[in-house]
């Protein structure tokens, strides 16, 4: 089955990679299906936007310069960032390219991504999406518990 058409079941565990660089993308198929993703490729900007907004991924890699020359033109990456949460709270968004240094909050802030990756650590992608999931859904079990809390108090009233 190719990749442009292809049914998610309830147990699969959907990724997005949208890289433009051909071994950066090779290299994040492979981590993403070592660790159990059912992994689909966005070609072009309005490709990632359809493909996003049809499917409830678990994970999104995006390289910096996507599609584009720098990471200023990135159109998804802006996208992304203008994206209501509601729309992208369900997912972790990893952000790959050179001008990061992998792990550093403050950057994965200025970015509005969960985490960034550079480049020359590829290497360790698996581990790193692993790790960036995982406090994801830590932070997301404590917000789900927050709000979980907030709407039963105010059903009691």
């Amino acid at each position: 089955m190719s990749d442009s058409f292809d049914f998610i079941s309830t147990t699969d565990r959907p990724a997005l990679i949208a890289f433009t660089t051909p071994d950066w993308l090779e290299a994040a198929k492979t981590a993403l299906g070592e660790l159990g993703f059912k992994v689909h490729t966005a070609a072009t900007h309005s490709d990632f936007l359809i493909r996003f907004s049809q499917v409830r991924y678990q994970v999104v890699l995006l390289e910096e310069r996507f599609a584009a020359n720098t990471i200023e033109e990135n159109l998804t990456l802006q996208a992304l960032q203008k994206m209501a949460m509601n729309h992208r709270r369900h997912c972790t968004f990893i952000l790959l390219g050179d001008s990061f240094q992998t792990f550093t909050p403050m950057q994965a802030f200025q970015q509005s991504v969960h985490a960034v990756v550079n480049s020359s650590e590829l290497f360790l992608l698996k581990q790193l999406v692993e790790k960036a999931v995982a406090d994801n859904e830590m932070f997301l079990t404590n917000y789900r518990e927050a709000q979980q809390r907030v709407f039963s108090g105010s059903k009691k009233e």
